[in-house]
């Protein structure tokens, strides 16, 4: 690598936290409000997603079921039947993941309401979805994507950011809820 052009560590986290910032704060507050709105009176909550979104989503599992929420993992082999009272949160940055496109055919199917987390509301996916958040994170899978632009590989600014929106809503629904992290942490896991 050619010294003169390596960037030092701090330079590069200040970089990322600025990409961060840009992302998050382009995220529509009514689209926000929605998603919250959807969480708040969804039966049971199924959460979908593949790769790192997949990750960042099954984290935000954990921390709906530490609020109290019935929550499931699609493909958990403990996860039941969706029914149409229930709410399926897709997190996929292109829209196009072909498992989660039929996961959400079946469950339109049903009847049931699905929120995406995207980048893309055009997609398949987005075509199908109740209701949406749009990252404008970049992504090769997207043409004409997101417009803020990242120094970081292939879908880091939009996995990072919904992660950090995800911990938004919770923090948002602790304080509707009036829960605090005590209150939570009678739900985490014990047989650790």
């Amino acid at each position: 690598m050619n010294k003169s052009k390596e960037r030092k560590i701090g330079e590069t986290l200040n970089a990322i936290t600025d990409e961060l910032k840009i992302c998050l704060g382009s995220i529509s507050e009514a689209s926000a409000e929605n998603a919250l709105m959807m969480i708040e009176v969804a039966d049971r909550i199924f959460c979908a997603g593949a790769g790192r979104s997949g990750l960042a989503v099954r984290g935000f599992a954990m921390r709906l079921m530490h609020l109290g929420k019935t929550v499931h993992v699609m493909g958990d082999i403990t996860t039941p039947g969706i029914k149409e009272s229930d709410l399926l949160i897709v997190a996929s940055g292109s829209g196009r993941t072909a498992s989660l496109v039929a996961a959400v055919k079946k469950a339109k199917g049903i009847g049931v309401k699905v929120l995406l987390l995207t980048i893309d509301p055009d997609s398949p996916i987005g075509k199908m979805a109740n209701f949406l958040v749009k990252f404008p994170a970049p992504s090769e899978k997207v043409k004409g994507g997101g417009y803020a632009v990242s120094i970081q590989p292939m879908g880091a600014l939009f996995e990072q950011s919904l992660l950090i929106f995800m911990d938004s809503l919770i923090v948002t629904l602790m304080n509707r809820l009036n829960q605090t992290s005590s209150i939570m942490f009678e739900n985490h896991a014990n047989l650790e």
